[in-house]
This record gives C-alpha cells, structure tokens and sequence, in this order.
C-alpha cells in the first residue's frame, strides 16, 4: 500500500484571543482537534498526507488559523479555506490565500445573495468564486446536504457544465444515510453526476450516515455503489478528524480508515487509487 493521505480533517486551536471563534461554536472535547494530535492520529494509523478544511462552525470566514497551519505545515498538508461568496472582497482573498499560504482549495455553500429570498448554490457571487478558483488552478470543494433542498444538487451539475476544467470534491458525498437505502433519491442523484468527468466524490460519510457500529455494514452498499459509479479514480477517504466530534464517538480514526481499507472488500489496486493515487492527483499534483 502507497502512502495514505485523509483529505478532510478540521483543526481548531486552543488560544482564542489569537485565533477567536464564532459565537456559539462547536469545539471538540477537551485536549482534542489541534494539529498536534491531528499528527498523532495519522502517525498510528499510517497516514502521511492530510488536507486541512477551514471549520466553519468555529471560525465562519476567518482563514487565519487554516492558513497560518496550512503554510506552516506545507512538508505534509494543503489548505481549503471557505469564503463569503457574496462578498466583493473574497475573489482577491482566495487569490492571497493561493499564492501565499498554501491554500490549494475553495469550499462552497448553499448561501443567499443580496438579491435572493433564499440560499441557493448557483449564484453570481458563486460563479465569480468559480471562476477565480478556474484561474487559479484551485480545487472546489462542494459542501451540500440535498435534504435541505433537493436542487442544490441540479445547481451543482449547472456548475460542473459551466466550469468543466475544475477539479470538484462533493464533500461527503452528499450525506446518504444508510436509513434511506442504497436506491435513495440522494444515492441516485449523486451517482448520476457521474457524468460530469471533473467531479470527484469524498468518501467520508461511512460512520455519520450509518445506524450502526463498526464496521457499519449498513452503509457498504452505498459505497460500493458509488465507488462503481465514479470508479477508485475518481474517489478519494477523508478521516472527518477530530473524531471525537464529528464522528460523534461512534469510531476512532483508525477505524473510519479501516472501513475502506479493510472492511469493504477492495481490490489493493482500487485501495491504492482511493486512498493514494487519486488524492495526490488532486490535492499535491507536484508531488
């Protein structure tokens, strides 16, 4: 097996005068979720490449701390920062978090523009992230929960048509549930996405969506059926890291990465692809 790398792991830090976080945050327990034990956790489960997304639900818009810890730790890691999209001022600040701080990704919301009722994914101000993030050679990362409104996901594949050459990570793939079957509506939709040759699927949703304990058997058909559709090519694993919180303490690191390591049944070659080869290609292409 080629080196591994978890391509969704959140950080926090423990100093709030420095790094403040929004009111009301979520913050993992105690002692957990800084880069430290984010080191540690990869370290015992043979992990050597991590990609650090900026936690909105700590620190909304400032980038400072995923930044800072991206540049800093640019040996091992890359950055994905996540910006205002209505705001005039967030073109030019991807463009300083790209050249500066090692920021190689862009997540994207749901959010409502000036001119709307209501939160969409497809707007003005999305399509000039969009296009900046085509220019820069920056990967977007597309955060959406279709439970929320289903046609997030037909404004997505509007996106994938509009900006055919750039790369697209559907962060945990849309969050199936294991509750709502292999042949959901979600499942469906996601796996007809297929058909656009830039999007990239997140497998980082086999504990969250599961009613299960490990190994979470429940969501096996799911996984495989969207490992199927978009091929191990075009799939990569992320940890949801810190654990403790976002995995609710259903599963340790090491197991989350065992449910595609080991438990699914994968061939080493599709094993090699998901959680190595396709990864690199999108996250350290100079490598």
């Amino acid at each position: 097996m080629r080196p591994i790398v978890d391509t969704h792991a959140h950080i926090y830090h423990a100093d709030e005068r420095r790094y403040p976080k929004i009111a009301e945050p979520l913050r993992p327990p105690e002692g957990s979720g800084d880069i430290e034990h984010l080191q540690r956790e990869m370290a015992a489960a043979g992990v050597t490449r991590a990609v650090l997304v900026q936690t909105g639900t700590a620190y909304k818009w400032d980038n400072r701390l995923l930044a800072e810890t991206a540049r800093a730790q640019a040996a091992w890691a890359t950055g994905v920062c996540t910006l205002d999209p209505a705001a005039e001022e967030s073109v030019g600040e991807l463009e300083r978090l790209a050249n500066e701080y090692n920021v190689r990704g862009l997540r994207m919301e749901p959010a409502r523009a000036p001119s709307q009722a209501r939160a969409t994914f497809d707007h003005p101000g999305a399509r000039r992230l969009w296009a900046a993030a085509e220019r820069l050679g920056v990967v977007v990362c597309a955060h959406i929960q279709p439970r929320q409104d289903v046609t997030y996901i037909d404004q997505l594949a509007d996106l994938l048509a509009a900006y055919p050459d750039v790369p697209v990570v559907l962060d945990h793939a849309a969050y199936p549930r294991a509750a709502e079957g292999v042949d959901s509506e979600i499942v469906g939709r996601v796996a007809a996405l297929a058909r656009y040759s830039n999007l990239h699927l997140k497998l980082s949703f086999a504990v969250t969506g599961s009613e299960e304990a490990y190994p979470f058997r429940d969501m096996h058909p799911i996984l495989l059926r969207l490992i199927e559709a978009f091929r191990p090519e075009r799939c990569t694993w992320g940890s949801d890291f810190p654990c403790e919180l976002w995995l609710r303490g259903k599963a340790t690191y090491q197991q989350h990465l065992a449910v595609l390591a080991e438990e699914l049944g994968l061939s080493e070659g599709d094993q090699a692809a998901i959680l190595n080869e396709t990864p690199m290609r999108i996250w350290f292409p100079d490598l």
